[in-house]
């Protein structure tokens, strides 16, 4: 299981997402913003707009929240200018940490990032050093209790998907990119209830933590999203339920 899968798993067990709902949505709001300059406002022309969009009506953000960010994103409405920046790290037990972020001043988020990873028992690394180690896919996982296992496989084979993995809690629907929307509306057609949908980077190896550097990577992990600049956060790191159980 990536890390950063297992982080998000372990975030809605903990009832953190719904803890810190109006922080989700200045997240959300940010990445709707920016989408819609980049790709403009029309969602069926934008998929990063039309998954930024999903993603604020999952969390059940007002409709007209959503509206206001894509007007300020297309100039209809004045809004802040908030850029992409992309850092790369390391974290506690040498693991390999990916940070995207969007700020309105990427001198203040590099200082914030850098000094995040150090205070965990990370450190902020050169661009490209740990970049290569991952690749972008689309991710949708399901609590291996709540699903049947033949019925899923056959449904995300079908509908396009490239691997099916299960871990000791989940089950993880990996797909390209491009199939993800296709195959995320397979199970929603279905009915099937998942954890997590997006299309995220998954890295290409893992690294095992004992307990006491898994506490401190996860530690790292939640500061580093709690920070108003952070959009998404990806680190190569597993842990076991066995490890989860002796800190949780």
């Amino acid at each position: 299981m990536s890390g950063h899968s297992k982080w998000s798993s372990i975030k809605h067990k903990k009832g953190a997402v719904d803890a810190k709902r109006g922080k989700i949505f200045t997240k959300l709001i940010k990445e709707i913003t920016v989408a819609a300059r980049l790709g403009g406002g029309d969602q069926d022309g934008n998929p990063r707009l039309r998954t930024a969009i999903a993603a604020a009506k999952a969390e059940n953000m007002p409709k007209d929240n959503i509206e206001r960010a894509v007007k300020k994103g297309t100039g209809e409405l004045e809004g802040v200018n908030y850029e992409e920046a992309n850092y790369e790290g390391y974290g506690p037990g040498g693991v390999a940490v990916l940070v995207d972020c969007l700020t309105d001043n990427k001198n203040r988020t590099v200082a914030d990032v850098k000094h995040l990873f150090e205070r965990h028992g990370g450190n902020l690394g050169e661009p490209g050093c740990v970049a290569w180690m991952f690749e972008q896919k689309g991710l949708i996982i399901f609590d291996n209790d709540k699903v049947d296992e033949e019925q899923l496989l056959e449904l995300a084979l079908e509908a396009g998907a490239e691997d099916v993995k299960e871990d000791e809690s989940q089950f993880e629907v990996i797909t390209d990119p491009s199939d993800f929307e296709r195959v995320k509306k397979a199970m929603d057609d279905s009915a099937l209830s998942y954890s997590f949908a997006e299309v995220t980077m998954i890295p290409k190896n893992t690294v095992a933590l004992e307990v006491k550097k898994a506490q401190q990577m996860l530690n790292l992990m939640e500061n580093l999203e709690d920070n108003d600049d952070v959009n998404h956060v990806y680190a190569n790191f597993d842990i076991s339920e066995q490890v989860l159980e002796e800190f949780s």
